[in-house]
């Protein structure tokens, strides 16, 4: 019997990268539809990734962290772009529309459904931080938390608590 690994940095699929990766499966799948969502004029964070990417297997964590402070808030929907109807246009309401081809990519929507953040790539959690903090009026961030990933085994610890 071969033993089981994941391996962060490859491309290969190890399963949900939010349960492997994050410690966090309630990410997947997002609570509502970008159309309702914006319907309900509430910010949202999308997040556009691959399970077989190992960009999108290195920022999981991110997202999580973005779960952590908003999750309550705002609406935290990461999107597997391999999910996204292959069509030749899309409308605002769907995801599709705001993919850039690449992953990770992250939008941050504020309560009127205007993007105020579209970017490509590990974009740190303190860009994100900044925008979310506009939009619900919050003071600036005084220090700049270094995000660290646990051992695996913290994950479970955590879980027993």
């Amino acid at each position: 019997m071969q033993p089981a690994s994941a391996g962060l940095n490859n491309d290969l699929y190890d399963g949900n990268i939010f349960v492997v990766y994050a410690g966090n499966g309630s990410l997947v799948p997002p609570r509502q539809t970008l159309a309702q969502a914006l319907a309900e004029h509430k910010p949202i964070f999308l997040a556009f990734y691959l399970d077989d990417s190992s960009d999108s297997k290195r920022y999981a964590i991110s997202i999580s962290r973005v779960q952590e402070f908003y999750g309550r808030v705002a609406e935290i929907m990461p999107i597997n772009v391999d999910g996204i109807p292959l069509k030749q246009t899309y409308n605002p309401t769907e995801p599709g529309y705001y993919y850039s081809g690449a992953v990770p990519q992250v939008v941050v929507f504020n309560k009127s459904g205007e993007v105020v953040l579209n970017k490509k790539g590990q974009v740190a959690f303190e860009e994100i931080d900044d925008q979310f903090r506009k939009i619900f009026d919050l003071v600036p961030r005084t220090e700049t938390a270094q995000l660290k990933r646990r051992a695996f085994n913290e994950f479970s610890s955590e879980l027993a608590k």
